[in-house]
């Protein structure tokens, strides 16, 4: 057994790729329906978000973490993408594909990476310039992004079980 430790920020980090393989998986159950893009676009009511909007909206914030909050030198793998799916956005009927969402969940996972890479424990109390409002540290970011994908994903787990029942 290996006696070198983790740091804070390495043990999130490995605990968001154990529930990215979650999130993957709903996608890969979506991707296997004999209609997947009308899965993606299914709503459990009126003006509520689709399944597919659940999905890219994790990988949209992550995008928005890894550089507008916390790094704001660096530029979003997705920014043309960040008004239709960042909090607060109104779900619109124009669905992504099951390609475009795992596309976007590589590529701003990779940006988040990349952007904690730079982050050691000793920083976990700092407050980022864009999260001072919200008084919110290095830590409380971590603690919220492994929640943030856990809840849309179990969302979205939810939706395509009312979908399924629903047909």
């Amino acid at each position: 057994m290996s006696t070198t430790q983790l740091s804070q920020v390495q043990t999130f980090t490995k605990s968001y790729e154990f529930y990215r393989l979650r999130t993957l998986g709903l996608l890969d159950r979506i991707a296997a329906e004999a209609d997947s893009q009308r899965a993606l676009a299914w709503r459990p009511g009126p003006q509520r978000a689709h399944i597919g909007w659940q999905l890219m909206h994790v990988a949209i914030t992550e995008d928005l973490f890894a550089s507008e909050r916390l790094a704001p030198e660096k530029a979003g793998v997705a920014t043309l993408l960040w008004p239709r799916f960042r909090g607060g956005s109104t779900p619109d009927d124009d669905v992504p594909t099951v390609e475009t969402i795992r596309k976007t969940l590589a590529e701003s996972r990779a940006n988040l990476f990349d952007t904690l890479s730079r982050f050691g424990d000793e920083r976990l109390g700092e407050i980022p310039a864009a999260l001072a409002e919200r008084k919110l540290t290095i830590l409380d970011v971590l603690y919220i992004l492994g929640w943030h994908e856990a809840h849309h994903q179990g969302q979205a787990h939810i939706t395509m079980n009312l979908y399924k029942a629903a047909n």
